[in-house]
């Protein structure tokens, strides 16, 4: 598996896949082809269908900073479909054709020159062999990645914990509409002030707590300041969960980071054995994969061992198979924004069943097993429901001009 760093990256959104990803495309041509003075993309399959309300578009001409015109093709190429074929020119005179894809957290996979060999740091290949590597070692998961990563990583979780925090404060603050045609009204600031005037204290924590996973998701939803968690249409889980334990609960930074290293392993694990691509497994590869990482930090905050912080990841995970990715307009809007909330709840009650059920009896389903079933979910899905925008949802909503 790849470091941490290429799970938690800092960029911007509204999608990890379909604008973080596109733009490291253009950025990577542009500097291979300095001469270039205009270029053609041919967008497919998923970045075609949902492109335009993702900003693909508009995230690759700004990143080219030359004139770009787009082709729209519904088919998906053969390898992935987030894919596109950008075509360099210098005046009338084609430089390159260069086959790219996006692969899901602002992950890029280039064919031909361009195309890089990855640089993969963890021997072990999924959660079985890292628990028992733990186990052999006598160590905790945050010991794990330590073990593994490079001497710097923690200034690097300090850096992501310090994005994601200054995100969830940028989200409370803000108000007014979140850019596209559904005309969404911001509303963390206004349930965080609820939160605040509300005495009943389970009330008051879930909506502290909920508040803070809108708060990153309507900042990702217009474009600003984001970091994967493991995507962009993801990213308000996790910090929400460790936000409010920071707030909430106390906790420092320098604990906050352990949660954050440990939720990025099973992330990680995800990734590197099925997919965190809304457009290659649905929504359950990525809140279904944020509700397993938010699930795994909360029960590590709590004190859990490593086999019961598997155990919550395992039922943040399995508790969200088959959850479909249907943004209406291409936006990650509805249901996004909402679901990042009930992802969030979701992994705390997660984390407390393990510490309870754990106690009276074996979990006979392990975190492996549901990352094998949601590849295969993914696989069975439809392609209307993969983020396409042509089923669900995005086919049933009507818009209504204001």
């Amino acid at each position: 598996m790849e470091s941490l760093r290429e799970l938690y990256k800092i960029g911007v959104g509204p999608s990890s896949s379909h604008t973080m990803g596109p733009m490291n495309i253009a950025q990577r041509i542009k500097n291979a082809y300095p001469d270039a003075t205009n270029y053609k993309v041919d967008l497919y399959g998923s970045l075609a269908l949902t492109g335009k309300g993702h900003l693909t578009d508009a995230i690759m001409e700004k990143t080219f900073e030359k004139p770009v015109t787009f082709g729209w093709h519904s088919e998906a190429l053969s390898f992935h479909p987030n894919g596109m074929i950008v075509h360099v020119y210098q005046d009338n005179q084609e430089l390159a054709d260069i086959e790219a894809y996006s692969i899901g957290g602002g992950e890029i996979l280039f064919k031909g020159d361009l195309e890089e060999e990855k640089k993969e740091i963890y021997q072990e290949k999924n959660m079985e062999e890292i628990l028992q590597f733990c186990d052999r070692e006598g160590i905790s998961l945050y010991d794990y990645v330590k073990c593994h990563e490079d001497e710097d990583i923690d200034n690097y979780l300090f850096d992501v914990l310090d994005h994601m925090f200054t995100c969830v404060e940028n989200g409370l603050h803000a108000k007014g509409i979140i850019q596209g045609r559904l005309k969404i009204k911001r509303v963390a600031n206004l349930m965080y002030q609820q939160a605040l005037n509300t005495h009943h204290q389970m009330e008051r924590d879930r909506l502290f707590l909920s508040s803070y996973a809108y708060a990153v998701s309507e900042e990702n939803a217009d474009g600003h300041m984001i970091v994967t968690a493991p995507t962009c249409g993801a990213s308000g889980i996790v910090p929400a969960v460790l936000y409010f334990a920071h707030k909430q609960l106390g906790m420092k930074k320098r604990d906050l980071i352990k949660a954050l290293a440990i939720g990025g392993l099973f992330g990680n694990v995800v990734k590197h054995n099925a997919t965190i691509s809304g457009a290659d497994g649905g929504c359950q590869a990525e809140v279904g994969t944020a509700c397993a990482m938010g699930a795994a930090a909360i029960a590590w905050i709590n004190e859990l061992n490593n086999d019961l912080i598997a155990y919550a990841a395992e039922m943040g995970l399995e508790h969200n198979l088959g959850l479909t990715c249907d943004p209406i307009g291409g936006y990650v809007q509805i249901p996004c924004i909402e679901r990042n909330a009930y992802g969030a709840l979701r992994a705390q009650d997660a984390a407390m069943l393990a510490k309870e059920l754990g106690y009276m009896r074996k979990n006979k389903i392990s975190f492996d097993t549901i990352v094998t079933v949601m590849k295969e979910t993914g696989h069975d899905l439809s392609s209307a429901y993969k983020e396409t925008s042509l089923g669900g949802l995005a086919k049933e909503y009507r818009f209504h001009e204001d």
